[in-house]
C-alpha cells in the first residue's frame, strides 16, 4: 500500500470499510475477553452515530471523550467522525481541573465518560453530573450535560481541511493547546504506517498507547484498521500485561515509548521471568529519545531490530522513521517519511550542522484551535512547521534529534544537549531511565540529572559521578544527581520534563 490513503477514504471512519466485506468475520478489536469483528465494528459505529444524534451532537460540534483505551472509546471516535463531529479524546487520569479546562476550551457539545473499567473516568463523570446510559453494542458510559451554547464549526468539503480530531498537548501545565488534525492528516500517517511497517490482516497490534495521544490514534488505531489488522487493546500499561500479550495473544507488531521497553526488561530481570514472543516481527520506538543501551538490550533479547522514529502531535505525528530494509546500529530516527519536505533551519551557520527541524507536507496540522497567533508562530506563511527540535543530518540522509531548542542548556557558554547526557546515564548499570534538565543560577545554568533505578537497587552516586567524569566533558557533567523511585511520566511513558524542571528550580545550593 502506498503512503497515500486510498481514494475512497475521505474520513477516518472509512479506514476499515474495505475489510467489512473482504473479511467481515475477522477480528478488528480485542479487549479482555471480547472480540469485535470488522463487520460488527461497522454496525457498532453506525449505532454510535445514532446515539450521538439523539444526544444532540451535530456536524461541526466538538465531542470530548474522557476515557482509557477500550472498544467503546474506539467505536465512539469513529462514530464522531462518521457524524461529522470533531472528537477530542483526553486521558481519564488527568485532574478534574484539566478536564474542565478542556471542556470549556473546546466548547464541547457533549462530554462522554467511558466509566466501564475506568474508575478515573467514572469519577470525572460524577463530578460533572453525567448520566449513566447504555448504548447499543458500545455498553455503559456516562453522558455529560448538553451544552446549549455550543456553536458548530463550519464543514469543509475537502477532507484535507476538515478537522477530524483535536489533540490536547498541554495536559499538566499552561493553558490548553488543542492541535486540529484533519481526516487527511490522520489518514496520511496511518497509511504511511501500513506501508512502512508492512501491516497486513495477519498482524495483531499491541494497543496500549492511549488514543488521547496522536501516536495511539493515527498509527495504532487508524493505521491498524486501515491495514486490516487486529488491535489488542489495553487500558493501562503494565509490564506483566505486555509480557502476557506477547506470549499468549500473538502480538506481531508492538509500538511503545522507550520507557515501556525499559520497564519490561526490569520486570523480566527482577522477577526472573523470561520473555516469550512467538509472533513478534516488528517493534517500534517513539514518543521519546531512544538510547543506545536500550536499543542493544532490546535487539539482543528479541532478535529483531528496534525501529525508531520521530514526530510531534502537530505532524500527526510522523516525521522521520527508520526503514525495515535498511537496519541501523545507531539511534538515528531515520529518514523523512515519503511525501514530506524537511529542512534544518540555521544549520548553515552552525559548526556541527545542527539546526531547527522544519517540515512541510500533508501531515502538518490545520492549526491550534482558537489560537491563531500561536498557529502563526508555529507555521510559516509558506507552510513550514517549526518543530522547535534541534537535529543534524548524516551524509546518508538519516536524521539525529539532538534535543529541544527550549531544553538546550548553556553552561559557561557551552551547549549541553540533555539527550547526550541521558545516553551516558542510561548505560550505567542499575539505571532504568534518566532525564536531564537545566537549572538557572546566577549568570549561568547548571545541569541537573534525575535518575530512576532498577527497583530495589541502590546506586552509588560517588561511583556514578566518577563514571560521568570519565565519559563526558567537564561542562556536561551534572551538578546534581537526584534519584527518584519513578520519574513522572505521561500515559505514553514519556517523561514529564516540565515537572522535573520545576523540581530542579526549587533546589537549594
Amino acid at each position: 500500500m502506498s503512503s497515500i490513503a486510498p481514494q475512497n477514504c475521505q474520513r477516518i471512519d472509512d479506514a476499515f470499510q474495505r475489510w467489512t466485506t473482504i473479511q467481515a468475520q475477522a477480528p478488528a478489536l480485542f479487549e479482555g475477553g471480547r472480540i469485535v469483528s470488522y463487520g460488527e465494528l461497522d454496525a457498532l459505529v453506525d449505532a454510535g452515530v445514532r446515539r450521538l444524534a439523539e444526544a444532540g451532537v451535530r456536524p461541526g460540534d466538538r465531542v470530548l471523550l474522557v476515557g482509557e483505551n477500550s472498544i467503546a472509546l474506539a467505536a465512539c471516535i469513529l462514530a464522531a467522525s462518521r457524524a461529522g463531529a470533531w472528537s477530542a479524546t483526553v486521558n481519564a487520569r488527568l485532574s478534574e481541573r484539566e478536564i474542565l479546562n478542556f471542556i470549556e476550551h473546546s466548547g464541547a457539545r457533549r462530554a462522554l465518560y467511558f466509566n466501564d473499567g475506568s474508575p478515573s473516568a467514572a469519577a470525572h463523570g460524577n463530578a460533572r453530573g453525567a448520566q449513566r446510559v447504555r448504548w447499543d453494542g458500545i455498553g455503559e458510559l456516562m453522558l455529560g450535560p448538553l451544552n446549549d451554547a455550543a456553536i458548530p464549526e463550519p464543514a469543509a468539503a475537502d477532507p484535507a481541511r476538515q478537522v477530524a480530531a483535536m489533540v490536547y498537548t498541554s495536559g499538566t501545565t499552561g493553558a490548553p493547546k488543542a492541535v486540529m488534525l484533519s481526516h487527511a492528516n490522520l489518514l496520511y500517517v496511518a497509511a504511511n504506517s501500513v506501508r512502512m511497517r508492512q501491516i497486513t490482516p495477519d498482524d495483531v497490534v499491541y494497543g496500549v498507547l492511549p488514543f488521547s495521544h496522536v501516536y495511539g490514534l493515527s498509527t495504532v488505531l487508524i493505521g491498524s484498521l486501515l491495514g486490516g489488522a487486529s488491535v489488542y487493546l489495553e487500558a493501562r500499561y503494565q509490564p506483566a500485561g505486555l509480557a502476557h500479550a506477547l506470549a499468549e495473544r500473538g502480538i506481531s507488531v508492538m509500538h511503545g515509548a522507550p520507557a515501556m521497553y525499559a520497564k519490561l526488561f526490569e520486570w523480566s530481570e527482577t522477577g526472573g521471568t523470561p520473555l516469550r514472543f512467538p509472533r513478534l516481527r516488528v517493534a517500534q520506538s517513539g514518543g521519546a529519545p531512544l538510547t543506545q543501551p536500550l536499543k542493544q538490550a532490546f535487539e539482543n533479547t528479541f532478535g529483531i531490530r528496534l525501529q525508531n522514529g520521530y514526530g510531534m502531535t502537530e505532524a500527526s505525528p510522523s516525521i522521520c522513521q527508520t526503514r525495515m530494509d535498511a537496519p541501523r546500529d545507531d539511534c538515528s530516527v531515520g529518514m523523512p517519511i515519503p511525501g514530506i519536505e524537511v529542512t534544518l533551519h540555521g544549520a548553515d551557520t552552525s559548526e556541527d550542522g545542527t539546526g531547527e527541524l522544519w517540515l512541510r507536507g500533508p501531515n502538518v496540522m490545520q492549526g491550534y484551535y482558537r489560537a491563531p497567533e500561536l498557529t502563526a508562530d508555529t507555521i510559516t506563511p509558506d507552510g513550514w512547521l517549526r518543530t522547535g527540535d534541534l537535529a543534524r543530518m548524516d551524509p546518508d540522509g538519516a536524521f539525529f534529534i539532538v534535543g529541544r531548542s527550549k531544553e538546550l542548556i548553556i553552561r559557561s557558554g557551552f551547549n549541553v544537549y540533555p539527550i547526550e547526557v541521558e545516553q551516558v546515564l542510561n548505560a550505567y548499570p542499575g539505571v532504568v531511565q534518566s532525564a536531564v534538565v537545566g537549572r538557572a543560577v546566577e549568570g549561568n545554568e547548571e545541569v541537573v540529572a534525575f535518575i530512576e533505578p532498577v527497583s530495589g537497587t541502590a546506586i552509588d552516586l560517588a561511583r556514578l559521578r566518577d563514571y560521568l567524569r570519565a565519559n563526558l566533558s567537564p561542562y556536561k557533567v551534572p551538578s546534581h544527581l537526584i534519584v527518584l523511585d519513578q520519574l513522572p511520566a505521561a500515559a505514553t511513558g514519556k517523561v514529564l520534563k516540565k515537572e522535573l524542571q520545576q523540581r530542579a528550580a526549587a533546589l537549594s545550593g
